[in-house]
């Protein structure tokens, strides 16, 4: 039993990387509620998308997401490389009652409301995705350019 605990903790290992908070430089890093440059409202539906699904943002800038499901079923916005957010993907189909704790994550029932606060790094392009099981594979992902 123990070498097979063993084998999955170390299979989802990868995974769990982001839910630990380890991202890209570039991508940004959680940001402070008292200094944020602008809002962006954000719509999550059940339709598999985001809107909008592409954004601006200038580099430095703090942005607060309000996000929005509208939803008749649970969705969320996880920011991160593309990279990042298939291998936590991954992680969700093998642990679907993973709950995000992270500041790069937001999980949403239907009808509710809440917001991430980011700070971008250097120009360059951010991602962004619902990492429910099925849902980014569906089209439910976006795009932040970094200017």
């Amino acid at each position: 039993m123990n070498k097979l605990l063993s084998i999955l903790i170390i299979g989802l290992l990868p995974g769990l990387a982001l839910a630990h908070g380890e991202h890209d430089g570039a991508m940004g890093q959680a940001g402070d509620p008292a200094k944020v440059s602008s809002t962006i409202e954000v719509m999550m539906s059940d339709n598999m998308r985001f809107t909008p699904d592409e954004i601006k943002v200038k580099a430095g800038d703090t942005i607060r997401f309000n996000v929005k499901n509208s939803g008749q079923i649970p969705h969320e916005m996880v920011i991160g490389s593309m990279k990042e957010l298939e291998e936590h993907a991954e992680t969700m189909r093998k642990m679907p009652g993973l709950q995000h704790t992270e500041p790069n994550m937001i999980a949403l029932k239907p009808g509710q409301k809440g917001s991430i606060v980011w700070k971008f790094g250097k120009p360059g392009t951010v991602d962004f995705a619902c990492l429910v099981p099925g849902h980014m594979e569906a089209g439910m992902i976006g795009k932040i350019e970094v200017e």
